[in-house]
This record gives C-alpha cells, structure tokens and sequence, in this order.
C-alpha cells in the first residue's frame, strides 16, 4: 500500500513529518533513485527510499529517553560554528541513533526533553492541532494580579506571533517580590513564556518544564537520563486533565493591545475615523444605519386619521 513519503519516514525513526518534510524540501530524500518531492508515494515493500544515500529501514528498536535538561545546554542537535554550549544529545550514549526530541527548550530553561526515534509520537505530541498539554515551573518577578493572570490565560499579542493560544495560570507561591507559577499549555511559540510574563510586568526568574501529558519528570537530577518504560510512554501520550479546562477559556481577542487592555490601532468607527464636522455644527452626530435610511424613503405611509393594527 503507497503513503506519503514523510508519514512513511517518521514510521522508520527519520523524524517527525514536519522535519521529514525539510529533509525532501532540501533534496535529500529519493524514490527509486530520483530525487524525491513533496507528495510522492510509496511502498516500502516494493520502493527503495533513501535519505542521505541510506535506504530506510522500518525494524528499528523504538525508544525514548527522557532528560532532565540544564540550563544554558541546547536542545538543538548541532551547535553552531560560535558556539561552544553543551547540546542535549551530549548527555546520551545513542550518537547512532535517529534520535530529535519532543519538546524543546530555550538554552536560558531547564527541565524535562524526550529524545525519541517514533516520528508518528513526536508529531502528535508536537504538531499544534494536537492540543497535547505541557505543564511548566515559572517562578516571575512581582505578584501578578488576578487581572494579569486572566489576560495571560486568554491569550496575549506577541510581535510576529500573533495571538497565544489560551492557557492555565496558577498561583502556587505568591510574594512581593517573586511568585511561582503553575502554567500549563498546548502550544509553544519561541520562547513563549519568557515574552508573555515580560509583556505583562512580571520577568522571568526561572523556567523548568516539568511534565508532558501525564508524565511527569519526578527526581531526575539536572543532566541525568533515563528510558522510559511502556507505561510510562502511554502516560507520555495523554493529555492533562487541564486540557478541557483549557478549550472552556474563552480566547481573548485578535488585536494587538497595550499594558491598558486597550487596541493600539483605532478600531473601525473610530472618531478619528469620521468626516470633520462643518464649522458651528455642536449637534451631536449619529450615523443612520443602512436600515434607517431605506425606512425613511421605502416604508409605505399611511392614510392621515387611520389606525394601526398593532396593539400596544
């Protein structure tokens, strides 16, 4: 049976769809030796798919590897040519394994990162339309504001990101100084919550992730690894509780808005929107609608002395 090349690459431990995606965009991917492209099929039975020159093989061990990630260490695979921080993969003995994770952090976050080789998990607990639940430690500058917390629940305008998607925010250790949160989300805009809270007043301090889906980190120490067992893999899969809570809130506008709440850019109807008045007009103006204009000229008026038939 013929699928898509990037289904049947994430089910040979390539990568996820998206990033198997990349791989065919980039060229490197072909089918029967011909340079592959975006939606062509094939089937592994009969077809030779290779990416990089090696043929994809579908019997590979699955695995997944959860570490507690430290701060300033990269999850990215590569660092860059000036870079000389430590990546994730650093920390694991499995440099021949397809291995990409499942949840990235930011080098300034510490925290919970699954390095799997299954690309049909990885997509699902990754691509956006899943709603899958991430739950993180946030411990912010200030006490936020019941107001504050609400705005950050139902979303908040980021430049060249739009609109976040709805959110919890939780309260568990509130201070003049410094409060720790409780945020769990479905979504995972760069460096999301660092920009929200700073959006808001209330820095970032620190920020470790703590538990995807049902999972839950528990007492792996900073840089320490471990494989996940079954049951743990089924937990890894399900979705918070929180997540129906979360589809209740209702989404804060699509506008981009200030410290105040209040739109940046004039709404239509705007009074700077509308004509200058002619000079001596202080008569209050009200546009007539569509409605109140077609009244006036169409409605068919009545013989002077003769009743209507509406009773009052």
């Amino acid at each position: 049976m013929k699928e898509r090349l990037q289904k049947l690459m994430a089910q040979a431990n390539i990568g996820s769809r998206r990033a198997s995606e990349t791989l065919i965009e980039q060229g490197r991917v072909t089918l029967n030796g011909v340079v592959a492209t975006l939606g062509d099929k094939a089937d592994p039975e009969v077809d030779v798919i290779e990416v990089d020159g090696e043929r994809l093989k579908f019997d590979q061990r699955k695995m997944y590897i959860m570490v507690n990630k430290p701060q300033n260490v990269l999850t990215s695979s590569v660092a860059h040519h000036d870079d000389d921080r430590r990546t994730i993969f650093e920390f694991v003995p499995f440099e021949a394994e397809h291995l990409f994770t499942i949840g990235r952090l930011d080098a300034d976050s510490e925290g919970m990162v699954v390095l799997t080789n299954d690309g049909e998990l990885a997509n699902k607990l990754t691509h956006p339309r899943y709603r899958h639940t991430k739950v993180y430690r946030v411990v912010v500058e200030g006490l936020p504001t019941a107001e504050t917390v609400d705005r950050w629940q139902r979303g908040v305008y980021l430049e060249e990101d739009g609109m976040t998607a709805p959110c919890l925010v939780e309260i568990t250790k509130g201070g003049h100084d410094q409060s720790t949160l409780r945020v769990v989300m479905t979504e995972g805009k760069k460096r999301q919550i660092r920009r929200v809270a700073s959006l808001l007043g209330h820095p970032v301090h620190q920020l470790k992730r703590v538990q995807i889906g049902m999972l839950e980190m528990g007492d792996l120490k900073p840089g320490e690894w471990r494989e996940l067992t079954s049951a743990e893999v089924q937990r890894l899969s399900q979705r918070a509780p929180e997540a129906k809570a979360i589809l209740q809130i209702r989404p804060a506008p699509s506008t981009r808005t200030d410290a105040s709440d209040r739109p940046l850019r004039p709404r239509a109807g705007d009074l700077r929107d509308r004509p200058p008045r002619r000079d001596g007009d202080d008569r209050p103006r009200r546009p007539r609608s569509f409605d109140e204009n077609a009244a006036s000229s169409d409605r068919p008026r009545r013989p002077y002395g003769e009743r209507s038939s509406s009773s009052d």
